[in-house]
C-alpha cells in the first residue's frame, strides 16, 4: 500500500452552486485556497487529482433510474416538478446532473485510490453530500456521494466498510441506502432530530432486518460544546469500530457543528473539530491499516469556520496537524475579503478552545449529553456483544 494521501480536486467541483443558498461553493473555494496557502498540498506524497464524473452505472447503485433522468430534465423543463427538486432547499440549477455527478466522481476516486492501495488516504471536501436518497433530493444534496463510494467499494470487494458522520444533520440517505446491509457500520453523531432537520437519527434506529446493529445513531442535545461532544464520540465510536473491525475508514466531516454555523444549535469549536479528526485518523490507523476516505458535507459559515475546519481535516490527513495558533496567510484573508466583504475574517487557525473532556461514566447524576450517551449505547452496544454499561466497552 502506497504510503501518499490522494486529494481529488478541481475547480470544475465548483459548479455545484445553488445560487443563492446557504451551500455555497465559496467555502471550498475558500478551504483549498487556505490549505495552498498553508503549504499543506504540497507536502510530500500527496497528490492533487482531478475528478471525472460518476457514470449512470454507478450512481445507479444507489439511485433510482427515473430519478437520475428527472436530474438530467429539470434544468430544461421551467413547469418541473417532483423529486425533491425546485424546492428551497434543492433548487434546480443549470447542468445538475453534470455537477453532482463530478461531485460524486470525485468520491468515488477518492475511494477506490485507498481501496486499490494507491494511497493510504483521500479528501473530496466537496462531497459529503449525504441527505440525498434514491429517488428524491433532499438538505442540499442531489446525488449521495457518500453512499455511491460505498457501494463501489462493496462491489470491489469489500466486506466490512464502517461510515461515521460527524456533520451537525443526521446522516440519513447514507442510513437508507445501507439500513439492511450488514456489511455496512453508518454511525453518526448529531443535534437531536426534535430540534434539527431532517428528523430523523433515534438512538433506537438501529439497522433494519438481517441488519441489526449497522446504523447508529448520537442525537446530542442543543448547545453541545466541546466537552460534551467529544465524550459522545469517545464512549460510542471507538467501541463499536473496534467491535465491527472495518476493513476501510469512510468520514463525512460537516463543520456545521461549529456555534458559529447559522443553521443549527451546536456548539463546538474548530479546535475540537480538529479533535475528531486526529481521532478519526487514530482509529483508520488502528483498525483499517489506515485506510482512510475523508469528505467535506455541511457548514455554512463560509469564511469564518469552514476553510479552516477543512483544512485541518487536510492537514490531518496528509501529514502533521497544523499548529492551531498558526496565523491565517494574508494573502488567504484578502481572498476571503475579496470573496465575501461582509464577512469577519479569522485570524488564526484556532478558536483557542479547551478540548479537554471528561470520559463518559455510567454513575452520578447524568445530564443531557450523558442520557443521550447511554440511550445509544443501550439501544446498539449488545446487538455488538458490548456492555452497554462498562465505560472500558
Amino acid at each position: 500500500m502506497s504510503d501518499d494521501t490522494v486529494v481529488v480536486w478541481d475547480e470544475s467541483l465548483l459548479a455545484y452552486d445553488l445560487g443563492d443558498h446557504p451551500l455555497d461553493p465559496v467555502r471550498v473555494e475558500l478551504t483549498v485556497a487556505l490549505a495552498r496557502e498553508l503549504g499543506v498540498l504540497d507536502r510530500p506524497g500527496v497528490r492533487v487529482v482531478a475528478p471525472t464524473p460518476a457514470d449512470d452505472a454507478a450512481l445507479a447503485r444507489v439511485h433510482r433510474s427515473d430519478y437520475l433522468d428527472a436530474v438530467r430534465a429539470a434544468p430544461s423543463d421551467p413547469l418541473f416538478s417532483g423529486y425533491g427538486l425546485g424546492t428551497p432547499d434543492n433548487p434546480i440549477f443549470d447542468r445538475m446532473h453534470e455537477s453532482s455527478a463530478l461531485v460524486a466522481g470525485a468520491s468515488l476516486a477518492a475511494a477506490e485510490a485507498v481501496w486499490r492501495g494507491e494511497a493510504r488516504r483521500a479528501v473530496n471536501v466537496a462531497g459529503g453530500l449525504h441527505h440525498a436518497m434514491p429517488s428524491r433530493a433532499a438538505g442540499f444534496c442531489v446525488y449521495n456521494d457518500p453512499a455511491v463510494a460505498i457501494a463501489r467499494l462493496l462491489d470491489l470487494g469489500a466486506e466490512r466498510v464502517a461510515y461515521v458522520d460527524v456533520d451537525v444533520h443526521h446522516g440519513d440517505g447514507v442510513q437508507e441506502v445501507f439500513y439492511t446491509d450488514p456489511r455496512v457500520l453508518t454511525i453518526s453523531l448529531h443535534e437531536t432530530p426534535l430540534a434539527l432537520f431532517p428528523g430523523t437519527g433515534f438512538s433506537d434506529e438501529t439497522g433494519g432486518p438481517g441488519a441489526e446493529g449497522s446504523a447508529v445513531n448520537l442525537p446530542l442535545p442543543p448547545g453541545t460544546g466541546d466537552a460534551g461532544w467529544l465524550r459522545g464520540f469517545h464512549a460510542t465510536v471507538p467501541a463499536l469500530l473496534r467491535a465491527f473491525r472495518p476493513q476501510i475508514l469512510l468520514t463525512q466531516c460537516g463543520a456545521d457543528s461549529h456555534r458559529l454555523d447559522p443553521l443549527a444549535d451546536l456548539r463546538l469549536s474548530v479546535d475540537g473539530q480538529r479533535a475528531s479528526y486526529l481521532a478519526l485518523r487514530t482509529l483508520a490507523d488502528e483498525l483499517c491499516e489506515g485506510r482512510w476516505v475523508a469528505t467535506g458535507g455541511g457548514g455554512y459559515a463560509l469564511v469564518e469556520v469552514v476553510p479552516r475546519a477543512w483544512t485541518h481535516l487536510l492537514a490531518v490527513a496528509t501529514g502533521d496537524p497544523i499548529d492551531p495558533a498558526t496565523l491565517t496567510p494574508p494573502g488567504w484573508r484578502a481572498l476571503a475579503t475579496a470573496r465575501r466583504p461582509e464577512r469577519e475574517v479569522p485570524l488564526r487557525m484556532t478558536d483557542e478552545a479547551d478540548c479537554s473532556y471528561e470520559p463518559w461514566q455510567p454513575t452520578g447524576e447524568p445530564d443531557a449529553v450523558d442520557r443521550a450517551i447511554m440511550a445509544t449505547r443501550k439501544a446498539v452496544f449488545p446487538l455488538h456483544g458490548l456492555d452497554p454499561q462498562d465505560p472500558g466497552s
